[in-house]
């Protein structure tokens, strides 16, 4: 078992992590390898306020929010009826989330979860495919959907921009989601509603991250993007030694292009990465 879990999740995220693993006689520390920012610009502001005057009037047959960060940032707590939980939605509108996660940060806002779809509990994988099984039925030509995510700086994506065209960090998952609802006959919209970003590491935590090239450590990474910013982040590293714990099977491969050594993989559920981690000579 390594002597410690790395949780390379944004801050916010990573604390939780950290505690259910010290919970269960993990030894854990964060080390976030992806920052969260909210989209300031004016056009951002303005898209965003379009979107939910067409939310509250009912245009969209269903909101896909692509994870927590998206509901967060969509349901901005300056808003008065999202800190009183109340016409969060359209009463015909469907939420749509690929996990319990997402699903969760809805929940917490005051969503019904009668109107939230998304994978069942013990889906093998928490992801846009899995998702689509759920809610196809769902759609019919003309509807609108809406597909609020996170982005990079530099990239901006308002309602009635189509999906055709997506992002260089686009998760691939939310492109064939939305390659599918245009199969069906969907209008198909992104939103941008935060930003993905470089942390700004300190001296200690890149020390940590240059221990943890050997395999004492096991980093635990549940995006494609995290391996990457790891990489801009220590450029010439040499991974060979390192081991590394991924969540999904286009994480795996990052790592591995990445060169670490051993890449183990697993299904996204707390309790699964507990037992994958425990099993671990």
């Amino acid at each position: 078992m390594p002597a410690c879990v790395l949780i390379t999740r944004p801050a916010h995220d990573a604390s939780g992590w950290v505690q259910t693993l010290q919970d269960h006689a993990l030894d854990a520390q964060a080390l976030p390898l992806m920052a969260i920012g909210p989209c300031n610009s004016a056009a951002a502001h303005q898209a965003l306020q379009a979107a939910h005057r067409t939310a509250g009037a009912g245009g969209y047959r269903a909101i896909m929010f692509v994870s927590g960060n998206a509901v967060q940032h969509f349901f901005q707590k300056n808003r008065p009826e999202a800190l009183a939980g109340q016409a969060l939605l359209a009463p015909e509108t469907r939420a749509w989330t690929p996990g319990p996660g997402t699903a969760k940060a809805l929940l917490s806002l005051g969503l019904s979860p009668e109107r939230i779809d998304g994978p069942a509990a013990d889906a093998h994988q928490f992801e846009s495919e899995t998702l689509w099984q759920q809610v196809h039925a769902q759609i019919r030509p003309g509807d609108r959907v809406l597909i609020v995510r996170g982005d990079s700086p530099g990239n901006f994506y308002g309602p009635g921009q189509a999906a055709e065209t997506p992002a260089p960090t686009a998760g691939a998952g939310r492109d064939w989601l939305a390659a599918r609802l245009r199969e069906a006959g969907a209008q198909v919209e992104l939103l941008a509603v935060y930003q993905r970003q470089l942390p700004i590491w300190n001296a200690e935590q890149r020390r940590l991250a240059q221990q943890a090239a050997g395999r004492r450590f096991l980093w635990l990474f549940s995006s494609s993007e995290a391996v990457a910013n790891l990489q801009q982040l220590l450029p010439g590293q040499d991974w060979s030694r390192a081991q590394a714990l991924t969540t999904h099977e286009r994480i795996a491969r990052r790592a591995t292009q990445a060169g670490f050594g051993l890449v183990g993989l697993c299904r996204p559920a707390v309790q699964d990465v507990i037992a994958s981690i425990k099993s671990r000579a």
